[in-house]
C-alpha cells in the first residue's frame, strides 16, 4: 500500500478510549476505514481521566507548575493509549505500530505545558503506512529543540491530529468524541441545542475560543490555515456529525445563519489593574508579564490618557490566574498600584458572521439578558463574536436566554419571510 491512495487521519479522545471495550470499538472503526481502501493514521489522547490522575500524583508531591518533569509524566497517558490501540489492531489482524511524538517526528517550541508544533518530519509515519501499517501516534506531545518531551496543553491531541493531516495531505481529519457533532450550544446543558451539520472554520475557531469544548482552539486555527477538512463525529453512533470546512455555495440557507451558536466559558477571571500615577502607562509591563506566561487575554479596556488614575481591565483564563498573580502584583506595586482578581464570573458569547453589520444584535443580546434579570458588566463586540461577562452562577441562564433570543432552538424552522429574503435576513 502506498500513501498515494486516500489518506485519512482519525483522532480518538479520552472518553472514546476509557475502557478496553471502547478501545476495541475504536479499533474496529479504524479497521473499517482501512478496509474501504484508505491509508490510516490514528492520533490518540490519554484514556478518560488518566491525565487528571497523573496531575493529582504530581500535586501530591507539590509539583503543579508546568515543567520538564511534569511533561515527562503527562506524556505517559498518550503512550499508554497508543500502545493499547496498536496491540488491539494487531489482534484484529490489522498491522499497526505505535509511535511517540518523538518517533513520529513532531517538533515543538520550548514552552513546557503549552508548546506549539513547529514542524512534523513525518518520514516514519509515511514509511509505516507505505508498509501497510496503521500508524498510531500519541497526541498532545512532541519534542523541543533540546530533545525533551513538551506537551501542547489540554486538548492538544486535536491539534496533533490536524497538523499530521496537513503534513500527510489527508483527505480529512476525523475527530471522534462523545457528542454527535457541533451544536448551537452545549447540548449537555441545553437539550434544545440545534445540531450543526456544517460550520465554517472561522466561526468554529471563535466558538472554540469562546468556550465550546468539542474542539481545541488551535486545531481549528491550524485547519483553517492549512485547508484541512475536519469531521466531528460521535464515537458511539453512526450519525453524520459536523463538517468544519468552507461552506460550498449550494449549501441550504439553514447553514448560513448570521448567528450560529451561543457558547459559554466558566474558565474566566476578570483582572483589574490600577495605578495612582496617571503618567505611568502600565499596559506594556502588564502585557509583557502575560505574554511571558503564555496567558490568553480577552475583553481588554483601559482608561484614557487624561484620566487622573491609570486603570485597565481584561479577562484571562481562571486556570492561568495563579501563574501570573504574583508577577502582576509585583509590577503594579512597584508603581504604587494594585491588581484585583475576580474569579466569580463567566463569559457568554453569541458567535456568527457579520454581527457588527447588524447593530440590532447587540441590542437584542442586552435586552434578552436584562429581561432574564441577569446582571452584565463588560461586553466586547466584533464581526464574529459578541461576548459579555455575567455572574458565574448565571452563566447557564444566560446561554438559555440568548439561545431563545436568537431563535436557535432545535425545532424552530426558518420562517417563510426569512427563507425568501436570503442569507442577509437570517438570524
Amino acid at each position: 500500500m502506498k500513501t498515494t491512495v486516500d489518506v485519512l487521519v482519525q483522532k480518538y479522545g479520552g472518553t472514546s478510549l476509557q475502557t478496553l471495550a471502547r478501545v476495541r470499538h475504536a479499533a474496529l472503526r479504524v479497521a473499517a476505514a482501512r478496509q474501504r481502501g484508505a491509508a490510516v493514521a490514528v492520533v490518540v489522547s490519554a484514556r478518560g481521566g488518566r491525565t487528571d490522575d497523573l496531575l493529582r500524583l504530581a500535586a501530591d508531591i507539590g509539583a503543579t507548575a508546568a515543567s520538564r518533569e511534569l511533561d515527562q509524566l503527562l506524556a505517559v497517558g498518550e503512550q499508554e493509549s497508543a500502545a493499547l490501540m496498536a496491540l488491539t489492531l494487531n489482534r484484529l489482524g490489522v498491522p499497526a505500530i505505535s509511535l511517540t511524538g518523538r518517533q513520529a517526528g513532531i517538533e515543538t517550541t520550548d514552552r513546557h505545558g503549552e508548546a506549539l508544533i513547529s514542524r512534523i518530519a513525518a518520514d516514519r509515519v509515511r514509511a509505516s503506512m507505505d508498509a501497510g501499517q496503521v500508524a498510531v501516534v500519541t497526541g498532545f506531545q512532541g519534542v523541543d529543540r533540546t530533545g525533551d518531551v513538551a506537551t501542547l496543553g489540554r486538548g492538544g491531541s486535536d491539534t496533533t491530529a490536524v497538523a499530521l493531516a496537513a503534513r500527510l495531505r489527508a483527505s480529512a481529519c476525523e475527530i471522534y468524541t462523545d457528542v454527535d457533532g457541533v451544536f448551537s450550544a452545549d447540548p449537555r446543558i441545553l437539550p434544545a441545542a440545534r445540531w450543526l451539520p456544517w460550520v465554517e472554520p472561522g466561526v468554529m475557531a471563535e466558538m472554540a475560543f469562546a468556550g465550546a469544548k468539542v474542539l481545541h482552539t488551535r486545531c481549528i486555527e491550524l485547519a483553517a490555515m492549512e485547508g484541512v477538512e475536519v469531521h466531528v463525529r460521535n464515537m458511539s453512533s453512526q450519525v453524520t456529525g459536523t463538517i468544519v470546512a468552507e461552506l460550498p455555495e449550494d449549501r441550504p440557507l439553514e447553514t448560513r445563519r448570521a448567528v450560529v451558536a451561543v457558547t459559554h466559558d466558566a474558565d474566566v477571571a476578570r483582572v483589574l489593574v490600577h495605578c495612582r500615577d496617571s503618567r505611568r502607562d502600565l499596559a506594556p509591563d502588564v502585557f509583557e508579564v502575560l505574554a511571558a506566561q503564555g496567558t490568553v487575554v480577552d475583553l481588554v479596556a483601559r482608561s484614557g490618557p487624561h484620566e487622573s488614575e491609570f486603570r485597565m481591565g481584561f479577562t484571562i483564563r481562571r486556570s492561568q490566574a495563579d501563574s501570573v498573580r504574583s508577577a502582576l502584583h509585583e509590577v503594579t506595586a512597584a508603581h504604587g498600584g494594585g491588581v484585583h482578581f475576580d474569579e466569580n464570573v463567566g463569559k457568554v458569547s453569541v458567535v456568527g458572521m457579520g454581527l457588527l453589520s447588524r447593530p440590532e444584535y447587540t441590542a437584542r443580546l442586552m435586552a434578552a439578558l436584562a429581561t432574564a434579570g441577569i446582571p452584565t458588566s463588560w461586553i466586547s463586540t466584533s464581526q464574529m463574536r459578541l461576548s459579555v461577562i455575567v455572574p458565574c452562577e448565571r452563566t447557564v441562564d444566560a446561554v438559555e436566554a440568548l439561545h431563545r433570543a436568537f431563535h436557535l432552538d432545535r425545532h424552530e424552522p426558518l420562517d417563510a419571510t426569512t427563507a425568501a429574503s436570503g442569507p442577509s435576513a437570517t438570524v
